[in-house]
């Protein structure tokens, strides 16, 4: 089942940055890391995905460089900064509160209400 876009938005810049700590990556190679991830489950569109990045990177949470030549150019790889790093685990915080209030929300004991 494929999930809808609209679940997982808010959270894009998260899981983008969670695989950029794991590695170094490129465009192309984070949209099927997602992909492969998810079990197809959820993709992400590239147009999103580098417009995520630019706006990363803007704000200085990653830096790109160029790879070695592959197939006909260099691609453009993506690496975590230090303040990348802080920002990552602050957000990861707030996700797992947010997970922790959903779950009471939604399959919380609701006869002390």
């Amino acid at each position: 089942m494929q999930i809808s876009s609209d679940l997982i938005r808010g959270h894009l810049e998260l899981v983008v940055l969670k695989l950029i700590i794991e590695k170094d990556h490129y465009g192309y190679e984070l949209a099927n890391a997602v992909a492969h991830r998810t079990k197809q489950a959820f993709s992400i569109n590239e147009a999103t995905l580098y417009a995520i990045m630019q706006r990363l990177e803007k704000r200085g949470l990653i830096q790109s460089y160029l790879g070695a030549k592959s197939h006909g150019g260099k691609r453009r790889y993506y690496a975590i900064t230090s303040l990348g790093q802080a920002y990552y685990e602050t957000k990861l915080k707030e996700w797992e509160q947010l997970k922790s209030i959903m779950t009471q929300l939604l399959e919380g004991d609701h006869e002390n209400d």
